[in-house]
């Protein structure tokens, strides 16, 4: 998972501003261009914690156009953005996934926690929970 970014150059202030058109919660400077786009992961990736949070849908990464930068997820948290999404999109509550995975409701907590680490395959486990299947792929490297 790739989230397309514009980076711009600021002349007034001296920097590089990192915007994403699908999540405009994450935005980030840097003083260069490889600053910016090391402070555009964790902007992002802080940026999907108020999803969380609230409980609302993340949206998913756009097509990339002409002029952005591809900026990406961590595997576990792109795992735990589908689950996230699929729970809400099937209104499973998290009480509700942890009985059908017979396990302690914090256990859930922690797995729907972006920062926490979690095995991918506890997480293909709970998609399962929820009908459906984590797939893993490989592709040339962008």
């Amino acid at each position: 998972m790739h989230y397309p970014a514009r980076i711009s150059h600021q002349a007034e202030q001296g920097n590089y501003a990192v915007r994403f058109p699908d999540i405009p919660e994450a935005l980030t400077l840097g003083e260069s261009i490889a600053e910016a786009l090391e402070n555009a992961k964790d902007a992002l990736e802080s940026a999907f914690d108020f999803y969380f949070e609230a409980g609302e849908l993340i949206p998913l990464p756009s097509t990339k156009k002409r002029g952005q930068r591809l900026i990406p997820v961590a595997v576990s948290v792109a795992a735990k953005i589908l689950l996230h999404n699929e729970m809400l999109g099937q209104g499973v509550r998290p009480a509700e996934l942890a009985r059908r995975m017979k396990v302690p409701p914090q256990h859930i907590t922690r797995l729907l926690d972006p920062r926490h680490t979690t095995k991918i395959d506890t997480i293909a486990d709970a998609l399962l929970a929820l009908g459906k299947q984590l797939e893993v792929g490989v592709r040339p490297a962008a």
